[in-house]
Formats: C-alpha cells, structure tokens, sequence
C-alpha cells in the first residue's frame, strides 16, 4: 500500500523511522514532543510532512548546546535574581513632586505659618499675645541660635509646640542634630512618639515636604525596612527607632542625615554624638526640653540642685568644646524655688532668658461677687446638676463679675463654660494651690516653722572675743580633727555645762594661709611638709605635730589656762593611724566614726546595753573586745548635725548658744560656707521621731569645718555638757553624817 510522505500519520511515521537498520530511534512520547515544539512548521497538528519533519530534524540538531550547569553555579544564579528582585522591591520609586511650594518657603520662614498650617488639629484656637512672644523667641532659638526658657499654664500647648520647633528645624535644614530631653523617660518617649506620629501621618508634611517625609513613611514604622532602603539603586542610611531617628540620604535634601534623639534628665545624658556615612562626627546643636522636673523632684532640694546642674552642665555641654548649643526650655512651676523657678529667674541664670506667662493677669475687683458664685456652684455640684446654675448666674452679672480681670487667652474655657476668666475662677475654685502653681506659674509658698541657717546668720555670731581666749563661763575645752590625703581640718570649742559653745579657734595643717581655698585646691599639703613620705607617713606625722602644739598648749582664761580636755579624731578613713597617735599622746584623745541614723533605724537611746560600753546622748562607746576593731565613740551625725545648727540659731548670751571669735564678719566666711553651705536636710519621719537627715549638697562643697564641730559638740556631751531637757545621770548631794550621830543611832 502506498503511502504520502507529505501526509503521514503519527503510526506511519513511527514505523517509517523505525523501519530503518538503526532500530527503534523514534518513540511515541518523542514524537509528541517534537509534534509539540515544532507546531505546525511539520505538519497540519494530526498529520506530519516527512520533508519538513526532517528539515526540522536538521535545523535543530545544528542548534548550539547549552552546557550543563553545576549546582554552584545554578545557586550563584538564582542568588543574582533574589538580589536584583530585593534591590528592586527595597527601591522607594519616583519622590512626588513638591505640591505647594509658595507654602512650603512659607512655611520655612515663618514657624507660626507651619504650626498654623500642618498642626491646624492641634493649633486651632486663636493665639494669645504670650503664644505670639514664644513663638517669635523659638524662631530666633532655632534660625540664630540661644537659649530660652518659658513657662506657660499648663494645658497652653508648650510640649505641642516643642514638637513642632524639632520638627520645624529639621525640615528647613536649620538644624543637623535636635536631642528632645524630658524630666523621665516616659515623659521623653511620649514627646519623641508624637514627633514620629507626626512624620508618618500628617499628609500635609509629605504633600511639601515629600524628599523627606517619603522616604520616613516608605519605612512603614518598621526598623527592619531601614536596613536596605534605596533610592535611585543608592542606599538611603535611615534609621527608625525608638530613641532615634537619622533622616534618610536623598539628593538636594536639606535635612540628608539630619539627626532626633530623646533623652531624660534622669539618665546619663553625657557624649550624645552621631557619626554621618562620610565619617563626620556629629553633635546636637539643639536641644529642646520639655517640663525638666517631675512633682516629686521638684519637692526634694537635693533633685533640684543636682537637675539644675545637669541642665547647665551636661546639657549646656553636648554641643562639644568650643560651640554653643541652642536650647529651648518648657516648663511649670511647681513649687517655690523648684527648678522651674530657678531657671526663669534671670538674676540666677540670665543666659535662659526666662518668661514667666499666666493665665490670669489681674483678677476680678468684686470678689463678694464671685463668694456669691461659688456658693452656688457648690450646691449644683453636689446636686449633680454640674454647676449648671452657677453659669446661669454669671451670664446674668457677667459685666459685674468680669469686672477688672485680664486673662491671657481669652479663648481658653470649656465648652459648658462662657468665658476664660469663668474657666480661670473655677480651677481656682477646685484647688488654690495647684491653681496658682500650675496655671499662674507663681506657687504658693508652703507655711513652715522650720528654719534653714544661712551663711549669713554663721558670720554674723561673731562674740569680739580674741583668737584662742577661752570664757571663763567656760568649764570645757574640746577639739575635733578631720583628716584628709592633704589636709587636717581642726577646730576648738570651750563650753559651759549648758552647752553654750564658742569657737575660740579653727584651721588647717598645714596652714594655707588664704582667706578661701578647698581641699581639692589646697596648695601646700601634708606631703609638701613631709617630703620623702607615703601618705599614710604624712599623715601620721602631720596629726602627730598637730595634736602635740593644741594639746600641750596653755590656753587662756581670764587670769588662769587651760588644757585641752577631750581630743576625737576622725578614724573612718585611718583607724590605725588615730590608734597609734592615741597611744603615744594619751587619752586625751580617742578615735570618732559618724553613724547616719535614719528615722527607719533604731535610735542609739534605744540600743541594747552590753557590758563595757558607755551610751551618752545620741553616742555610745562599744566593746571592742574579740571585734578586732580600735577604742572610738560612734556619733549619731544626722543628730548632731541638726544640733550644731540650732545652737547657731540661739541668740547670743541666752543658754545654748554659739558664737566664733573675731569681730569682723567676713573673716569667717569660709568657715560659715562649711557650716552652713555645704549641706542640706530633708525632713523625715519615723518610729515615733522626726529625723533631719542631712546630705552634702551638689558640686562636692567642702563640709570639713561642719565635721568638726560636730565632734566638738560630742566631745562635750561626753565631758558633761547637756542641755536642759537632755536625759542624763544626775547625783543627788550627800548628807554629812557625825559620828557622834552615829553612835546616838546604834544605842537606840
């Protein structure tokens, strides 16, 4: 049977090739590939031309083969593609184009423009005059630089605007390096959040500002996308966290790099700096605090001082050597002589520049009027009609309330309220105190029996008398000696049996011969005198030499002298020394260690009494059998602290009092700096007791010369002194007894 070799079939075909000498070369499944891959190029789909088929044949075995590719190879490759496609999708795309650029250089040079523009949520109420004043002082603080510290009420919009100023600096390029810094840290992470908040949803911002803000909210507020983002194939550098933000790297951004940071006042703020990707170092050049103190910081004097010097020492100096760091400063007063108070003061620290703003400035001249209001008031809350009434009473005397009254922003009230000065009147109403704390920024001070010596009071308890004459009302001569690395501090105090103390002398050894020095700043020391010696050499030898001159020495009294009769050294830096210069001297002298009793410990009256010891008024001496430790008397110092103050605040002459030698005032500043300088208490409460526990203020002030009369005051209690009121042994005077009485007794 004849076939059409242009008409085949698959079965035809199969058998014709496989008819040949070579055997089976064609299976079916071979057949319906190459049917497949040549399509209709061989045939009509069902029927196959053995011509063209064999034409096809020839064109594809002369075709060029691929190589087979080794797995490395073939991974390498599928690596290529996975980083092209990353690269691709990392990629931010096209930056859209600036909408409004007439209102974006607007908005550069004018920040109240800005905040009125993209913060219209926030800023939405018409600005008050003070708004005006601390709008225009940020603009100069950010554009020219310095710093500026305002008080507002609270509720006025300060850490809005302190948001706003970061942002604003950053956006217009006027600044590289913004550090945000609140009084804790989650006061500062709620004031960096909204900064953040603020990049990825306000539209307005990326409307203008899109070289910028794009990028920040292609990040989607994930760090994880910050590692790889690009732009144009370039990487971008962000950095999206929770303490920091980088502005990503775009061409003709004037923010490129541009760093925000949040810190707070209670951390270590110190070497804040950012290095850039072409290796420039970095600092913040502006810093914005908002509200640097917290209620209970503000309370505590030792808080205040210690923020106070963070903010004009740390904070002051994160700019690095040689520049100045612009700041602005937000804050309430909260207290007298808080922190805020302190930093507005422009007599204290001109160089904040500080403005005080209220909410109220002259308050309504009939106040019967306003008891009026108030009564009704009162009764429409307790009714739960929520003052309701009282409105309806200032509508009809709104002329008569209003009065007289100034208001700072006559806008301010709430919306169940009429106007600013019945929104004022009704804080007022609900809290005095924290009225004119938070909302006048001028704090009621708080009523206090409790005195603070001053230096003022320690100069001036001056008795005429010369250097080294002792009173004859005087029954006592003690001294006490502070021992340092350089110096020993010394002072000697004669009493009467009342405790009425005079400072007939005090100094140094080696003498410094100057009216103020420090102990850090000391220019002759002790090994300065003992040349060749260690420390502890010197300062055996110096307390040797000292001891030796004031303990031998006649002192003056009237026609007769005296000798030295209780000698304490201090012993908590160098027991052993003390020891040895107590055993080659005498008994006169014995070693002293300072006790901080806190009203949660138990008092020393309340010790228990073991055989050996010797308890006295707020000092005991303990048995130092099998304890390894040297003879010494330990001192309540919180106790006696507070006692040495109080015997300055007598009045010379009555019983108790203190009073130095000399005439001239001056002459015993240094002295006075000690005493009442160097320390402050903070009243505590406990068992039972009140206890003022002191603590050395901040900047390291020398307190020696306080040291010293503590132990002076000491060592007379342990001689005899007391106060009256003071419990005390006292003997009863024996009766004289004959003998012939005696004798009379036995033969009845």
């Amino acid at each position: 049977m004849a076939i059409d070799v242009n008409n085949l079939s698959q079965i035809q075909l199969l058998r014709l090739m496989n008819a040949t000498p070579l055997g089976n070369v064609l299976s079916q499944n071979q057949l319906r590939w190459q049917m497949n891959s040549a399509a209709y190029r061989i045939g009509d789909g069902k029927h196959i031309n053995l011509v063209r088929y064999v034409s096809w044949l020839a064109k594809e075995y002369e075709k060029p083969k691929q190589t087979k590719q080794s797995v490395e190879e073939s991974r390498l490759k599928d690596l290529i593609a996975k980083n092209a496609a990353r690269k691709e999708a990392q990629d931010i795309g096209e930056i859209p184009a600036i909408e409004n650029q007439e209102r974006r250089e607007q908005a550069c040079k004018d920040f109240r423009f800005f905040c009125e523009t993209y913060f219209a949520d926030v800023f939405y109420l018409i600005w008050s005059d003070d708004h005006l004043k601390v709008i225009s002082k940020i603009e100069q603080s950010v554009l020219h630089g310095g710093l500026f510290a305002f008080a507002m009420p609270r509720g006025s919009g300060k850490s809005a605007l302190t948001r706003s100023a970061a942002i604003w600096a950053i956006l217009i390029g006027a600044r590289k390096y913004v550090c945000l810094i609140g009084s804790a840290t989650r006061q500062s992470l709620n004031l960096f959040q909204s900064v953040q908040a603020a990049m990825l949803g306000n539209s307005l911002l990326l409307a203008d500002f899109p070289e910028i803000i794009y990028p920040i909210q292609q990040l989607e507020n994930s760090a994880h996308k910050q590692r790889g983002q690009r732009y144009e194939g370039r990487l971008t550098y962000p950095v999206w966290g929770t303490h920091k933000i980088v502005i990503p790297t775009i061409a003709g951004s004037c923010a490129c790099g541009s760093v925000i940071t949040v810190d707070s006042l209670d951390s270590n703020i110190r070497g804040q700096i950012h290095t850039t990707m072409d290796g420039k170092i970095i600092r913040p050049d502006l810093v914005l605090i908002d509200d640097p103190q917290t209620r209970e910081s503000a309370k505590s004097v030792d808080q205040t001082n210690q923020r106070l010097s963070t903010l004009n020492g740390d904070v002051l100096g994160m700019a690095g050597p040689g520049k100045k760091i612009s700041g602005l400063l937000t804050c309430t007063k909260i207290y007298c002589n808080d922190l805020a108070d302190q930093i507005l003061d422009v007599d204290k620290n001109p160089e904040w520049q500080g403005q005080c703003t209220k909410m109220v400035y002259a308050f309504p001249t009939d106040m019967r009027l306003w008891d009026k209001y108030e009564e009704i008031r009162a009764d429409s809350l307790r009714s739960g009609n929520g003052g309701k009434e009282a409105t309806e009473f200032y509508i009809q005397n709104r002329a008569a309330l209003d009065l007289g009254s100034n208001v700072a922003w006559p806008q301010r009230h709430n919306e169940d309220e009429v106007s600013a000065i019945q929104h004022a009147m009704n804080l007022m109403l609900r809290d005095e105190a924290a009225f004119y704390a938070e909302y006048q920024n001028d704090p009621i001070a708080e009523q206090s029996d409790e005195q603070v010596l001053t230096m003022e009071q320690v100069m001036e308890k001056t008795n005429g008398r010369k250097r080294a004459e002792v009173p004859l009302s005087c029954q006592y001569l003690t001294m006490f000696i502070d021992v340092h690395d350089k110096l020993l501090f010394y002072v000697v105090c004669a009493w009467s049996d009342d405790f009425t103390g005079f400072v007939v002398d005090y100094g140094t050894y080696p003498d410094q011969r100057r009216a103020s020095f420090t102990l850090r700043k000391a220019q002759i020391g002790l090994q300065d005198i003992y040349r060749g010696m260690e420390k502890e050499g010197a300062i055996q030898a110096g307390l040797e030499k000292l001891c030796s001159d004031l303990l031998n020495r006649d002192w003056n009294r009237g026609t007769g002298v005296m000798k030295i009769d209780r000698c304490l050294i201090d012993s908590g830096y160098l027991p052993g020394i003390v020891e040895n210069i107590r055993h080659k001297l005498g008994g006169t002298i014995m070693a002293s260690k300072g006790v901080g009793i806190k009203a949660a410990n138990k008092p020393m009256s309340t010790y228990k009494r073991k055989p050996g010891e010797r308890h006295g008024h707020h000092w005991y001496i303990p048995n130092i059998n099998k304890t390894g430790e040297f003879t010494h008397v330990a001192i309540d110092t919180n106790y006696w602290k507070t006692f040495v103050h109080e015997r300055f605040f007598v009045a010379a002459g009555d019983h108790g009092s203190m009073t130095i030698f000399g005439k001239s005032n001056h002459q015993h500043e240094l002295f006075a700096q000690h005493v009442a300088g160097s320390e402050s208490w903070v009243r505590t409460e406990g068992h039972g007791r009140v206890v003022y526990q002191w603590s050395p203020k901040v900047g390291g002030l020398d307190n020696h010369w306080l040291d010293c009369m503590v132990g002076c005051s000491v060592a007379a209690s342990m001689c005899g002194c007391s106060l009256s009121g003071h419990n005390v042994k006292t003997f009863t005077k024996r009766e004289k007894i004959k003998l012939s009485d005696i004798q009379k007794r036995t033969k009845e």
